[in-house]
């Protein structure tokens, strides 16, 4: 059984996750907008998967009885400027999310709730590898600068990338 403080707790994540997902579909409509299809399909299938995200908390939170519950959400920015303040505003979001997630883990250690904090190791896992490929991607996005054949290249990069990985975090 869930206390109350860590169901509170979960839920915030889950609104959380639930933006996430909803920043990376902007940031999709924007890229496809602008043109990078490869960039648009690997934030729409990086959409879905923080969606997952949200739905893996939310049924944690159901079966350990507590209710999940389904919040409002912040309308995340609409239009990023360029490729690279778009993959900065990416970086920083993950940043937080993981920020977020280990402020979770305190509280479950706090509490003495070892079961929710066994089950939040997959996303402490899980932050890393977000953090690194939003790392490793605004990299790349830094070498190219503004050349317009490099972020040619890029987007056919990230489009094999989304095409080939049913899981984005190789």
């Amino acid at each position: 059984m869930l206390s109350k403080i860590i169901e509170k707790a979960l839920n915030e994540q889950i609104r959380i996750e639930a933006e996430s997902s909803q920043v990376y579909l902007a940031m999709a409509s924007w890229a496809e907008t602008q043109g990078f299809e490869g960039v648009a399909l690997f934030m729409y299938k990086h959409s879905d998967e923080e969606r997952m995200h949200m739905l893996k908390l939310a049924k944690f939170v159901n079966e350990r009885g507590g209710h999940a519950v389904v919040s409002a959400l912040v309308a995340p920015p609409v239009s990023f400027g360029s490729f690279k303040e778009m993959f900065q505003t990416l970086f920083d979001h993950e940043v937080m999310v993981s920020s977020r997630i280990n402020d979770l883990v305190d509280i479950t250690l706090n509490q003495k709730d070892y079961a929710t904090h066994n089950f939040l190791q997959w996303y402490v896992s899980e932050q890393i590898e977000e953090e690194a490929l939003a790392r490793n991607i605004l990299d790349k996005i830094n070498l190219i600068g503004d050349d317009k054949g490099g972020l040619y290249l890029f987007d056919n990069d990230v489009k094999l990338l989304a095409e080939t990985s049913t899981d984005l975090n190789i």
